[in-house]
């Protein structure tokens, strides 16, 4: 009698890395997102939170930031829910939306300096997580 053996060994684990490292992305999006909905809020219903810095290059009014920080909050919830359902486009637009919210806690890093740093950490993580898995088939 012969006996045939199968190799599940590296195809199996590769899948399960790549679910993970998304499933990763999509928590971190999601959570990062629900922060940057609590900190638009924030800045719409009270400006004397944060720190006011006079001879800041990129000068914005606050409650249009907190209107910014809201939108871009709820998107990225929006874009992990897509994450979950393992959406090519939602990877896609997973990066491009986390690089927009990097962008936009650095030019609110004199607002909010160590909120804003935590999140570009948190988004810089989001970027390398969705571009390190290879599309699935």
């Amino acid at each position: 009698m012969t006996t045939t053996t199968t190799h599940h060994g590296r195809s199996d684990r590769t899948g399960a890395a790549a679910g993970g490292l998304v499933t990763f992305a999509a928590v971190l999006l999601f959570v990062a997102g629900i922060l940057d909905l609590f900190r638009g809020i924030m800045a719409i219903a009270d400006d004397d939170v944060f720190v006011a810095t006079p001879n800041y290059i990129f000068k914005f009014d606050l409650t249009s930031w907190g209107w910014i920080q809201l939108v871009l909050g709820v998107i990225a919830m929006v874009v992990s829910a897509g994450l979950f359902s393992r959406a090519l486009w939602a990877r896609v637009v997973g990066v491009g939306i986390a690089a927009l919210l990097i962008i936009a806690n650095f030019l609110s890093i004199p607002y909010y300096p160590v909120w804003s740093l935590i999140l570009i950490a948190l988004y810089g993580f989001v970027i390398w997580a969705l571009c390190v898995v290879r599309r699935e088939p």
